[in-house]
């Protein structure tokens, strides 16, 4: 909703949660790659990435993760450079939920984080995806703390209230963002 938020207010959006399903579609490389390292069992009968049994599997196993990071990584850089190529909006926001190990934090000018509590987060999990509540836990501990994503942030978004609240922020940020990009 926030990255939708700024884009309606004339930002390009970069989504490499976006780019990460696109690249693992049928007859993507990046799928031919999975399915050779992981085996078939994570295919769906259309042919898809089963994505929950994906997800299962690298909590589960962190060498899995670090695998499944090796080949998905590398094309998710290559496709967002590729965009930052062509956007032609006031300024772009790329969407990294795991930017504080991510490669892409070097190509950033800033950082934007979208912060809420852990309840509301666990809440939004179990909402968004279905999850049990240790599951969306653990996928929770699995991430970046809060106090490492804070760490690394130039603008904060609260985001535990309504989203009338939230697009407050986003207004000023949007206006903030304008303001800089023109300076450059």
């Amino acid at each position: 909703m926030v990255s939708e938020a700024f884009k309606d207010l004339g930002a390009d959006i970069i989504d490499t949660d976006k780019i990460a399903h696109m690249i693992t579609e049928t007859g993507n490389d990046a799928l031919k790659e999975i399915t050779l390292e992981f085996g078939k069992e994570f295919l769906r009968e259309d042919g898809n990435l089963n994505r929950q049994l994906m997800r299962q599997t690298i909590f589960k196993d962190p060498s899995k993760r670090r695998l499944l990071e090796s080949i998905i990584h590398p094309k998710i850089h290559y496709q967002v450079q590729r965009e930052l190529s062509i956007a032609s909006g006031i300024y772009q926001i790329i969407v990294v939920p795991l930017l504080t190990k991510s490669p892409l934090r070097n190509i950033v000018d800033r950082v934007l984080v979208v912060d809420c509590d852990e309840k509301t987060q666990i809440e939004r999990l179990k909402e968004r995806d279905g999850e049990s509540e240790d599951f969306a836990k653990k996928i929770i501990a699995s991430q970046s703390s809060r106090s490492e994503r804070m760490a690394i942030a130039d603008d904060i978004i609260i985001n535990n209230q309504d989203f009338k609240e939230t697009l407050v922020q986003i207004k000023r940020l949007n206006k903030k963002y304008i303001e800089i990009s023109a300076k450059q």
